[in-house]
């Protein structure tokens, strides 16, 4: 038929292979000839039954996104599904690895559906702001029924084939050659006989719904999605398949779809999409790695055992290094624990839990380190004692070994160059918890190797990171910039804002939570102590921690915290404490609008920004963006601090920064000279 569609009739029973890699992609130069193979198939007497197969890795793991918001080439998809619902004989996807969005709604235009035991399937097209636009939200339903539906097209987490052979999607499970199986199982329906009913004209999954029930559960979903739109849309294509006519729900998805897809929301998920992909990639592709199988790490405190967790759910061995038996013993067991956790939400299975518990190795002589193949330090955050650890590793660690610091701040220049073996490190900033959060910040100093760089970047990849390069600089990109946005924090207390005020103006943006709210989550004497170490003070911080109100761990922060709670109550407190600091610095308080919050922010933020891709600490604006929707819980409907502010409108953020910077005469809102070009051309680059 053509490259990219094959078909092969074996004795009656005709394979359609799709093969466009690296993941069969549905573009349009794959549907023009699957539709033509497919009505040729429907009208040939010869064929009895017909199986739609991939090449590859996979089956289609779904539509091509580059095509969104392009005038669309028919046949489209929705097109290609209609037809094969016209096919009276048999038609059986034989799934492999995953079958996602349009890969799914492909399958669903078929009578069966047979899957490899390892195969998963899903709709995750609310990840990227969108719902499935062909038909998922309309014909899934009638196969699992409503609630399932409901939340696995609301959550776009894909499901294992175990687990969609027990909801009815999918007919059999095979092991093995799935091709024959599928060719087989094909050849026995078509034996039976049929008729052979298409999903669209199926009821049964739909039953008795209790409408209120779905109701609530939508209503749930939604107050979860923190504002994003395609979340309440999906639930409202689901229940118009439980409501309307095939037809008329299958058009209220469409109009749907057409809405999200043209949203600045889904753009910016889309962009969120791409620039994740777009981050991995480093110069010279085919820059040799180092051979990575054992990893150390030293510190079996929260963050070293989070790291060391990272590896061994990897698959790597992993040897944890502390400086007595006692606390290693207590980072061990940390480990055990939260494995256990796992084990009884239903996560992990108790065998997995062992094998990776198996995985660790725990060792108080640096000397145990030297067959390690790459070696992260945990240690505290102070230059002295990282040099001294380095130079400790510089005796033991084997050649070709890569050293990484997990400075959160630190100049690794300064640590590399205290070795005889400065190509060999660089900085690996994990965000805490490091077994849980995705974001890797990985820091390139001034001598780091290209094969050093390319093989972290990969592991970042085999451990489920999402990586970003970035260059050194106090703070590299995410705490850089975070100091930005804080830096008026305090002065806007002091001016008449609350913690509550500032912290809602925050969640009703779309952050899950204000800065004064993460402050007390994560410790104000964290921030306290980092000041102390670099000179600096906050007048209101600084005099919480002195009266003991670290935040939840003390019950006292910015916020007052009942017994157990974690929302925390605005505290008079507090409040009365903001304005005596106010009276004594002459302020007096006035009202702050949400406005001019969000510009003595949100606006230093980007500028800082601005300032780290002249500096070309970021590679991108791309970068950042990912650095700040997976690490900093930007809101991903607004697509990370680089690309809001082109919704935003440089030119008003420059005009507003101008201002503050006039009014009172602070760095932080000087407009930075490539946010000045970016209002002037709407391009990143330095030079444009």
């Amino acid at each position: 038929m053509s490259n990219s569609v094959s078909v092969v009739n074996e004795n009656g029973v005709a394979i359609v292979t799709i093969d466009n890699p690296p993941v069969n992609a549905l573009s349009f130069h794959v549907r023009e000839p699957l539709m033509q193979a497919l009505v040729d198939l429907r009208d040939d007497a010869s064929v009895s039954a017909i199986v739609i197969a991939c090449a590859g890795r996979t089956f289609v793991a779904g539509a091509d996104i580059t095509e969104f918001g392009k005038p669309v080439q028919q046949p489209d998809l929705r097109a290609i599904v209609a037809m094969l619902e016209t096919i009276a004989k048999p038609t059986v996807a034989a799934i492999h690895g995953t079958a996602l969005g349009g890969g799914l709604e492909l399958a669903l235009g078929c009578h069966f559906r047979v899957a490899d035991a390892g195969a998963r399937l899903g709709l995750p097209e609310v990840k990227l702001g969108l719902l499935p636009g062909g038909g998922g939200t309309v014909r899934l339903p009638r196969v699992v029924g409503a609630a399932k539906a409901l939340k696995m097209i609301v959550s776009g987490t894909p499901i294992g084939a175990n687990e969609a052979h027990e909801a009815g999607l999918v007919d059999a499970v095979f092991e093995g050659d799935l091709v024959t199986h599928a060719v087989n199982f094909a050849r026995e329906i078509a034996r039976k006989g049929g008729p052979f009913t298409p999903v669209r004209d199926r009821n049964d999954g739909l039953g008795e719904t209790d409408l209120a029930a779905f109701d609530a559960e939508a209503a749930d979903l939604a107050r979860k999605a923190r504002g994003l739109e395609a979340p309440v849309a999906c639930a409202q294509a689901v229940r118009n398949a439980l409501t309307l006519p095939f037809d008329e729900a299958l058009a209220a998805e469409r109009a749907l779809f057409a809405k999200l897809v043209a949203s600045d929301q889904s753009r910016a998920q889309r962009h969120l999409f791409f620039a994740e992909r777009e981050a991995a990639k480093l110069p010279g592709k085919d820059t040799p790695k180092r051979r990575t199988a054992r990893v150390g790490v030293i510190g079996a405190g929260t963050m070293g055992g989070g790291i060391a967790m990272a590896f061994a759910n990897g698959g790597f061995s992993v040897t944890l290094l502390e400086t007595s038996a006692e606390p290693l013993q207590r980072g061990l067991g940390m480990i055990e624990k939260n494995y256990a956790v796992s084990v009884s939400r239903g996560s992990l299975t108790e065998d997995a839990k062992r094998q990776r518990l198996a995985q660790f190795e725990g060792s108080t002589d640096y000397a145990d380190l030297a067959d390690c193949d790459l070696i992260i330090e945990a240690v505290f955050e102070d230059m002295a004692v990282k040099k001294q650890v380095f130079g400790k590793l510089d005796a033991i660690a084997k050649p070709g070994a890569i050293l990484a610091t997990n400075t959160s701040y630190l100049d690794i220049n300064e640590i590399a160059g205290s070795i005889s073996r400065p190509q060999d490190v660089l900085g690996l900033h994990f965000f805490s918890p490091a077994n849980v959060m995705k974001l890797l910040e990985i820091v390139r100093a001034d001598r780091t190797a290209p094969d050093a760089l390319a093989t972290v970047v990969d592991l970042a990849r085999r451990i489920g990171k999402v990586a970003v390069v970035v260059g050194v600089c106090h703070g590299f990109v995410g705490n850089r910039m975070l100091a930005a946005r804080g830096s008026e924090s305090e002065a806007l207390l002091l001016e008449g804002a609350t913690p509550s005020q500032i912290d809602k103006v925050f969640t009703d943006f779309g952050w899950p939570m204000g800065p004064f709210q993460m402050g007390d989550l994560a410790g104000l004497d964290i921030g306290w102590r980092n000041r102390k170490a670099r000179g600096l003070t906050a007048v209101i911080a600084d005099t919480l921690c002195e009266l003991g109100r670290f935040g939840q761990k003390t019950g006292r922060g910015f916020y007052l915290y009942e017994a157990g709670a974690r929302a925390g109550l605005p505290d008079p407190e507090v409040e009365a404490l903001i304005r005596d600091k106010a009276a004594e610095k002459g302020v007096a308080p006035r009202a702050i609008s949400a406005e001019e919050i969000i510009e003595r922010t949100l606006y230093p933020l980007v500028n800082e920004g601005a300032k780290i891709l002249e500096e070309k600490i970021a590679v991108r604006a791309s970068d950042i963006d990912v650095v700040w929707a997976n690490g900093y819980g930007f809101p991903i409907g607004k697509g990370g601090p680089m690309f809001w502010a082109g919704l935003e409108g440089p030119a008003k953020i420059v005009e507003r920064l101008d201002q503050w910077h006039q009014r009172t005469g602070k760095d932080v809102f000087k407009p930075a000279p490539l946010l000045k070009r970016m209002a002037e051309t709407g391009s990143w680059k330095a030079e444009a």
